[in-house]
């Protein structure tokens, strides 16, 4: 009898261990989702700022030229050339830039500013959960280390000349970036806090 009740009670422990167990299973793929919820309100684009175009560039200097050459040939800009006479000092040529039929089309405009915008190639999507630890005893909150990117971006954002003008857009659609988030339990799901990506090359423009 005393063996029985030995086996019982190791049993009852099995079991009572085994079922807390199964209440803190995390979700990896409930934090994937939410975390996609997140990104899918983020559209990643060619510029920090919104531009405006049309746009006129000295075709001397390279650091005025470079990003809307590539644009140019990625068939989103026109590009005429043209000699602008200066006061005094002879003339200097120039370029002026403006949006084709087919960059009209993945225009974004801003709607604050009038003739202002920018190229969005799409959003981060993350690919996987690499690890996730509890933050308080609840289970209401961890922290959550993943790997992103933009996936699928258009055609006009693959070529080699693109991601040589626009180191962010590389980096962005290239690479699998790292990055840290806090998700806490709500009753809508998961909300995703403190959002820490590794630092990314920023374009210039």
């Amino acid at each position: 009898m005393r063996v029985t009740r030995m086996l019982l009670l190791v049993m009852g422990w099995v079991i009572l261990f085994a079922a807390g167990c199964k209440e803190n299973v995390v979700d990896t793929i409930a934090f994937k989702s939410a975390l996609n919820s997140y990104y899918a309100k983020q559209q990643a684009c060619l510029f920090a700022a919104p531009v405006k175009f049309p746009a006129q560039a000295d075709t001397s200097k390279d650091e005025e030229t470079k990003a809307d050459d590539a644009l140019t040939d990625a068939g989103l800009l026109t590009r005429k050339r043209e000699e602008k006479k200066r006061f005094l000092i002879g003339s200097k040529q120039v370029n002026d830039y403006d949006l084709s039929d087919q960059g009209r089309g993945s225009w974004t405009p801003d709607p604050s500013q009038p003739g202002y915008g920018n190229f969005c190639y799409g959003h981060p999507e993350v690919s996987a959960i690499d690890s996730s630890s509890t933050a308080d005893d609840a289970g209401t909150r961890y922290n959550v280390t993943y790997h992103y990117a933009v996936s699928s971006p258009p055609g006009w954002a693959n070529s080699a000349e693109m991601k040589n003008a626009f180191p962010k857009l590389a980096a962005d659609t290239s690479n699998q970036e790292v990055a840290t988030a806090a998700l806490v339990k709500s009753e809508k799901g998961w909300l995703v806090q403190n959002v820490q990506a590794a630092p990314m090359t920023q374009n210039s423009m």
